[in-house]
């Protein structure tokens, strides 16, 4: 089993996450990280930090966020940078509105 990061971190990034992760398997993209499940360990450290509640087990995955498990496998394989040290949030939504089409799939350049 692993995580997902899911549509929460859209335009988000706390980055407590990366923080407390004892394996960096989380990566950056330009404005949303995600899991690697390849080297998730599967040990929630990651959840309780998240301020927005945007990590969940695989395998509780809300419905509408599904596509966030394949994605989370995709992108985080797709040369997004690892990422191990916590930077600064890109700020946070708060208009209850869909945000998965402001994901920008690529890779985290700064």
């Amino acid at each position: 089993m692993t995580y997902v990061v899911v549509e929460n971190c859209i335009k988000c990034k706390y980055m407590d996450c990366v923080e407390v992760c004892p394996v960096d398997c989380f990566y950056e993209g330009a404005n949303m990280l995600a899991i690697h499940p390849d080297e998730c360990i599967d040990c929630e450290a990651c959840v309780p930090v998240c301020p927005t509640s945007a990590i969940f087990r695989d395998t509780q995955v809300p419905a509408k966020w599904a596509e966030f498990v394949e994605l989370n496998a995709r992108l985080s394989k797709a040369g997004w940078p690892q990422i191990n040290e916590q930077k600064e949030c890109m700020g946070h939504l708060e208009d209850g509105k869909s945000r998965r089409d402001l994901l920008d799939e690529r890779p985290f350049e700064g």
